[in-house]
């Protein structure tokens, strides 16, 4: 019997022959902490007290409370640097040549095909969007990973999922996400991987990241992508060292099959306060008070050329905030070369630095009592954005940007002039 990409890059890591539902030690090629989850790790490595640590598979990044919004938050920063300083570790990413993790963990040439990679924070998963098996984990296993670049896993079952056709316009890969967990719910893929096949080179890189970014929010372990010339291309300037791309044998064994038609496909937007609460955009009927377009999901320079190109000639519409956060600094210098943060300036756009900080409703953005708002991000339980009476529903970047214009939540299509 053939394996799936899961169980090929477990067997190689682990040096075993590994199937689902096995129980494997592996080796981990990076372990990425950042600023919340970080000083937790530090701690509970100390308490190890090996005095061993594998300084390059160690990736520390600062994200979700910069710059510092309190004391607290500020404590954590610097508890965070200094452990860094105190072990010279090579691979820690200060403010102001950082950015979201998960983005960075992807421009700085860390995931990588074939990897196997390990993050203290749940949407980790991202990487499968390049090939890689890479899952969340605790601060705990972090110092484990740290003192021994080992860890345990359970090789788990692998979803298929079978994609046809082209995305129409103003459709992605958040779309696509959206509606797998809308049909298979939030515990649907619990502890599995989602494994995709079919017309993938149909789907661009980075709305591959996205739709792996979101299979935690179905339960999943993992949600990875076969590696093809989109994805080497992808990575050609940034990637470090050498990689090995993983495909699925023919006779791969499967828990269970989906099957998506992208040209069906609509624009669609999940509804507080799950991610599986979608339906079409075309059904809502909701007035907002802000829109937020970035984050792990959907903050790369992709999505702000598509906000860009929505926005660009309109105005926002009077009494919504309009957010527009990249995803690193890299982007942010992207968008000024790109003439895109004049678009959104224009447009009466609010631009911050790169932050994990509205997303999950740690500052600059949060949402008072009885407050709406559409948003490019992942999760829109009770309370992600803000107070607990607010509501969040989740879109894609073209129907967050088409939203913010007319201050309810449309797509493009539907705006005036279209």
């Amino acid at each position: 019997m053939g394996k799936t990409i899961a169980e090929k890059i477990l067997s190689e890591k682990s040096g075993t022959d590994a199937r689902a539902g096995q129980i494997v030690m592996a080796d981990v090629d990076y372990v990425m902490v950042n600023d919340v989850t970080g000083p937790i790790a530090f701690r509970e490595y100390a308490k190890l007290g090996t005095g061993s640590m594998y300084k390059d598979r160690m990736v520390l990044i600062p994200d979700h409370y910069v710059p510092a919004k309190d004391v607290a938050s500020a404590e954590q920063a610097k508890e965070m640097r200094e452990f860094a300083h105190e072990h010279q570790l090579p691979n820690y990413f200060e403010i102001g040549k950082s950015g979201v993790c998960h983005q960075l963990m992807v421009e700085e040439g860390f995931a990588a095909p074939g990897r196997l990679i390990v993050g203290a924070d749940s949407h980790t998963c991202t990487y499968g969007g390049i090939n890689a098996f890479s899952t969340g984990i605790g601060s705990t296993e972090a110092a484990a990973a740290f003192a021994t670049g080992k860890l345990w896993f359970k090789v788990p079952e692998t979803i298929k999922v079978v994609v046809r056709g082209k995305f129409r316009r103003n459709v992605g890969g958040k779309d696509l996400i959206l509606k797998i967990i809308t049909d298979i719910g939030v515990d649907g893929a619990n502890y599995k991987a989602l494994e995709f096949h079919g017309d993938i080179q149909n789907i661009p890189v980075a709305d591959r990241l996205a739709v792996s970014n979101m299979a935690i929010e179905a339960g999943g372990k993992a949600g990875i992508f076969p590696c093809d010339d989109l994805t080497r291309e992808y990575i050609r300037d940034t990637v470090r060292g050498e990689y090995t791309p993983v495909d699925a044998d023919p006779d791969a064994e499967y828990c269970r099959v989906l099957e998506y038609d992208l040209d069906q496909l609509e624009p669609m937007v999940s509804y507080p306060h799950l991610p599986s609460n979608g339906r079409p955009v075309r059904e809502a009927d909701v007035r907002i008070d802000q829109a937020y377009l970035g984050s792990c999901t959907n903050g790369r320079i992709e999505d702000m050329r598509i906000g860009a190109e929505v926005v660009k000639g309109r105005k926002v519409a009077p009494g919504v905030r309009f957010l527009v956060v990249p995803a690193s600094q890299k982007v942010y210098r992207q968008m000024v070369e790109e003439g895109l943060m004049q678009i959104f300036l224009d447009a009466g756009a609010f631009i911050s630095g790169p932050t994990c900080g509205a997303c999950l409703g740690g500052y600059m953005g949060i949402l008072a009592a009885g407050e709406r708002a559409v948003s490019s991000t992942n999760r829109n339980f009770i309370g992600r954005m803000g107070d607990k009476a607010s509501e969040v529903y989740l879109a894609g970047p073209a129907t967050v940007a088409a939203s913010a214009i007319a201050g309810r939540i449309v797509t493009p299509d539907q705006l005036e002039g279209n």
